[in-house]
């Protein structure tokens, strides 16, 4: 039998796995044996990932939300930048010349605590270039600066992505990752924020870029974009992306998985929406969620399962409904194929 990673670079190999697995936000099946995937990012970047919050190292301060399981946004109305076109005056990266890189990799890795025998990791370094800039500025002014400054926001991304890519170029043969993963929410639930053309134009390049890491060392890729995403698809498989989380239900997936076979790897087709978020909604009803989606998007392989539901991290109800979601996940995917 497969272990978890193996069976999961399989699917994202284009092959069809043995099961189909669900994918790691954090809560998965006590049934699972280990994570199938777990990421790993450079400490200095995450130091304000602490339970109360912290500024990141642009010099934005991030606080959690009780109500969402503790995931963290920037405070609101303390936005760091107000006119795109003195970015350069707010903007400073900071100094890494004098960091070992070594160590740090090692330290990065023993924080994992998994077996890699068994769990994929994943490699990225940032949560994307527009969500980065949205954070600096919100996002009525980012969005705005976008339209009416684009030269300026993509000296920004660009100034942004030396930084980045300097990093990855460090660390990614000290972590030996087995998937390169990009990140950026573009879009809302209905509509991206803005043109495909003004993605392919001031994003796609610089995701490009990071996607080069793993087409050279022939490690899968794979991206994370929340909402109705869909338009861009192409774009970035044709940059090397063989995967995408959280592919929520928004999106045509039924067309996507056409369009793509097994090639491009649903990882997502759930959402909790309508009856089930429902205090009282049934076990039944929950379990029926899962088998919908497994029945509709396992076909053929190109499936993995990504989705629960989120609220406060003690909270009975969304630990009794994360509990059923993902048993039945585990029950209808491991006799699946």
């Amino acid at each position: 039998m497969l272990t978890e990673k193996e069976n999961y670079l399989k699917i994202l190999n284009g092959e069809i796995p043995e099961w189909i697995p669900q994918y790691n936000y954090g809560v998965l099946s006590k049934k699972v044996d280990s994570p199938i995937n777990m990421a790993v990012r450079p400490g200095f970047l995450n130091e304000h990932r602490k339970p109360d919050g912290g500024t990141d190292i642009w010099g934005v301060r991030w606080v959690p939300t009780y109500e969402t399981g503790n995931m963290m946004l920037p405070a609101p109305g303390e936005f760091i930048l107000t006119d795109i076109r003195k970015w350069r005056d707010v903007i400073k990266a900071p100094d890494i010349s004098n960091i070992d890189w070594e160590a740090m990799a090692k330290k990065d890795l023993e924080l994992l605590n998994i077996d890699r025998s068994k769990t994929a990791i994943h490699f990225g370094t940032h949560f994307g270039y527009f969500q980065t800039v949205m954070s600096f500025m919100g996002f009525n002014e980012g969005l705005c600066a976008m339209y009416e400054e684009p030269e300026e926001v993509k000296e920004l991304m660009n100034y942004l992505a030396d930084f980045y890519l300097t990093i990855a170029e460090k660390l990614i043969d000290l972590y030996k990752p087995d998937i390169v993963s990009l990140t950026d929410d573009t879009a809302s639930e209905l509509q991206p924020f803005f043109s495909r053309e003004m993605y392919v134009d001031m994003l796609l390049p610089l995701y490009d870029k990071h996607a080069k890491f793993g087409r050279d060392r022939g490690l899968p890729i794979t991206m994370h974009n929340c909402g109705r995403c869909e338009d861009v698809m192409e774009d970035l498989f044709n940059i090397g992306v063989r995967g995408w989380d959280p592919a929520q239900t928004i999106n045509d997936l039924v067309g996507i998985k056409k369009k793509f076979n097994n090639k491009l790897v649903i990882m997502g087709g759930w959402d909790g929406r309508g009856r089930l978020l429902a205090p009282d909604v049934t076990d039944e009803e929950i379990y029926e969620s899962a088998r919908k989606s497994i029945n509709t998007y396992g076909p053929g392989g190109g499936y993995v399962f990504a989705g629960q539901f989120t609220g406060p991290v003690d909270d009975p109800v969304t630990i009794r409904k994360n509990a059923v979601l993902l048993d039945a996940v585990y029950e209808l995917g491991h006799s699946f194929y």
